[in-house]
């Protein structure tokens, strides 16, 4: 990748936003919340700092508000409220690739030939707001506008290239050819290498762009330290059968519909390469050309570990023709479960089926083996250590009174935590385990129920939060079914890889489902400490 951001300050003139699942407690001097969840304790000046952000203030110049601004950034505690930047489609190469896909192909560039901006061409930041004059930093000249970006169509090796050259010129885009099929990231990194503006947006030819859909992406930008942006994915019509309403309310492509930070661990872990915009320098060489599959979570991922910050803004939205013929919609379901083991191998820990605590763990082993108060009281052991930590953050006397701010934070996070696992229990055992998982079940019968139970739940619950035009039996078989055909790639990938990472659990003794609890001390002269 690009090297990283050397300022890891955010801008000054920055606007910011409180994450939906942030809590506030002591007054406004503890944060709860980012993903996986903090305890963050803040000096009075970093209280004040970050209430005056709540309500609208921009992040001034001082370099330790703007510290603690970018530590609330990359937690996930708080989110960016870009405006304007100064970014146009004139500074957009638009890059598609595409194999025989020709109707697609003509779809995408109609869509992308009807206006981008929806008529409505992007101009620096208002000269009202708090964000305008060049206030972030780094900004580049005012561009040159033109009524759409450039747009590059990359033809993959297909079987008619005239036909694919006709659809291109047609839309006024620029055709590169490859004589032999290369795949998907190879296919992006042609255009990438042939791209001469900062900005890069890789499209694959199933999306149809509408208008406006770069509104919401571009002054992300204004960040010197972001170096890609993600929109949200949903499908390009509504679905008429059962799969097709499924894969409506629940495509592996769709990050849902809160903004996020983007790397292993966060709420969003990755984004798709399906629709991305990327910044040039960032993106160095590119995709890895040896993956067909995942190649774009490997690369949102290593622009991660190089320092960029990657954003997930479901404000954006990119329509998308979905698979939902059953063949192929299996079939791509198990293709994707082929690159958790490559995956793995190149980012070690990031591709497990389960992420557990210790402590969870010991409780739920103790439930399955048939002593639930056993397992209540490891729960409750986790919640006494846990408001421990916690009070150390809140200055609270430990472990009296239990009426303040740290007992019930501890058996919130811990407690209810330790509950909430067996959503993604249940999840690991079908979409990873069930080839063991089912043995087990028919051999102990004592294990059906539970690991009946533990299975269905997490379709139900989706079902539940969705609300999906689906009648929930039609939508956990096709859930159940969604699981099997990932599983059955993971399975395959791990055999021909020789790898057994992607089917184990990672255990963690404290950082993983319970908070990692510090003291956010970018606003005090001794620094940070954790």
């Amino acid at each position: 990748m690009g090297p990283g951001p050397q300022d890891e300050l955010a801008p000054a003139g920055m606007g910011l936003r409180r994450d939906p699942g942030v809590r506030i407690l002591a007054g406004g001097t503890v944060l709860v919340g980012g993903s996986p969840v903090r305890v963050l304790r803040l000096t009075p000046s970093g209280a004040r700092h970050v209430a005056g952000w709540w309500s609208g203030t921009p992040v001034s110049d001082n370099p330790r508000a703007r510290a603690l601004a970018r530590r609330l950034l990359d937690t996930g505690i708080a989110h960016p409220v870009p405006d304007g930047g100064g970014w146009g489609p004139g500074d957009v190469t638009v890059v598609v690739p595409v194999r025989d896909r020709q109707a697609e192909l003509a779809r995408c560039l109609a869509g992308l030939s009807g206006g981008a901006w929806g008529g409505r061409p992007p101009g620096p930041a208002q000269s009202g707001s708090a964000l305008s004059g060049g206030a972030w930093g780094g900004r580049p000249p005012e561009p040159t506008l033109t009524p759409m970006p450039r747009v590059v169509v990359v033809d993959d090796g297909s079987g008619d290239p005239a036909a694919i050259a006709r659809i291109a010129s047609g839309a006024g885009a620029r055709v590169l050819h490859r004589p032999v099929n290369g795949g998907p990231g190879a296919a992006r990194n042609t255009g990438l290498a042939a791209a001469d503006t900062p900005l890069v947006a890789f499209l694959d030819s199933d999306c149809v762009p509408g208008p406006g859909w770069l509104d919401a992406l571009l002054p992300h930008f204004a960040d010197p330290a972001v170096g890609a942006v993600a929109p949200r994915i949903v499908p390009a019509e509504p679905g008429h059968t059962w799969l097709a309403r499924y894969e409506g309310a629940s495509s592996t492509l769709d990050m849902g519909a809160r903004a996020s930070i983007v790397r292993p661990g966060s709420r969003v872990p990755y984004v798709p390469g399906a629709a991305l915009v990327v910044r040039r320098a960032a993106a160095g060489t590119g995709f890895t050309e040896t993956m067909r599959v995942g190649e774009d979570v490997d690369f949102v991922w290593r622009l991660a570990a190089s320092g960029w910050r990657v954003r997930y803004e479901p404000a954006a939205a990119m329509r998308h023709q979905h698979r939902v013929r059953l063949r192929e919609w299996f079939g791509r379901r198990k293709d994707y479960g082929t690159s958790a083991a490559i995956l793995e191998a190149r980012h070690p820990g990031a591709v497990r089926p389960l992420y557990l605590s210790v402590w969870t763990a010991l409780a739920w082993l103790a439930a399955a083996t048939g002593r639930p108060a056993a397992g209540g009281a490891v729960t409750g052991v986790g919640v006494a250590l846990l408001a421990r930590r916690l009070a150390r953050v809140t200055g609270e006397d430990w472990p009296w009174p239990m009426t303040g701010t740290a007992w019930p934070l501890a058996a919130r996070l811990a407690g209810g935590g330790t509950l909430a696992a067996a959503r993604p229990l249940g999840s690991a055992i079908s979409r990873t385990w069930w080839p063991v998982a089912l043995p087990a079940a028919v051999a102990v019968r004592r294990m059906r129920w539970p690991l009946a139970a533990l299975v269905l739940t997490p379709p139900l619950l989706d079902w539940l939060d969705r609300r999906p035009p689906v009648d929930p039996a039609r939508y956990v078989a096709a859930r159940l079914l969604d699981d099997i055909g990932y599983s059955l790639g993971v399975w395959q990938g791990c055999a021909k890889h020789r790898i057994v990472r992607p089917l184990l659990p990672r255990l963690a003794s404290r950082h993983l489902d319970t908070p990692q609890v510090n003291s956010a001390g970018t606003m005090m002269s001794s620094g940070d400490r954790s």
